[in-house]
């Protein structure tokens, strides 16, 4: 029997949209006020869900404490307050739009979970603009 389990974090992170290979109008034309070359942030809200088999020992697909330690260190850690273009080595030539980013965490993530387990990252940029990936 599969079951998904989901755990929520946060973080604040600042970020600017932009191509280096492109003009400045360029980048204005398609990125508009997300390529202010000071940056800007928002408050990331972040829904991390784990589905497998509930294991018949513990009664868990995985362990919470050990999912929010993946969380805390493979995200938290590496972007909470961090300017993702400059401070984050992922984006140095990877532009970190909200697909970006989720494609990212995603990447982070997997490798520290049992291989039979699935993983769908949701990444809420603003409370109305969010997107989801689960490695397809």
């Amino acid at each position: 029997m599969k079951v998904t389990v989901s755990r929520k974090a946060h973080f604040n992170a600042a970020h600017r949209l932009y191509r280096k290979d492109w003009s400045h109008e360029k980048n204005d034309e398609v990125f508009g006020k997300c390529n202010n070359p000071n940056f800007h942030g928002h408050n990331y809200e972040l829904t991390v869900s784990v589905t497998g088999n509930i294991d018949q020992e513990t009664g868990y697909v995985i362990d919470m404490k050990v999912l929010k330690d993946i969380i805390k260190n493979e995200v938290e850690d590496a972007f909470d307050h961090k300017n993702l273009n400059v401070e984050v080595p992922a984006f140095k030539d990877l532009n970190p739009t909200t697909e970006n980013i989720a494609v990212v965490i995603y990447n982070k993530i997997k490798p520290k979970l049992d291989g039979e387990l699935d993983l769908e990252i949701t990444l809420y940029e603003t409370p109305r603009n969010f997107v989801t990936y689960s490695g397809s």
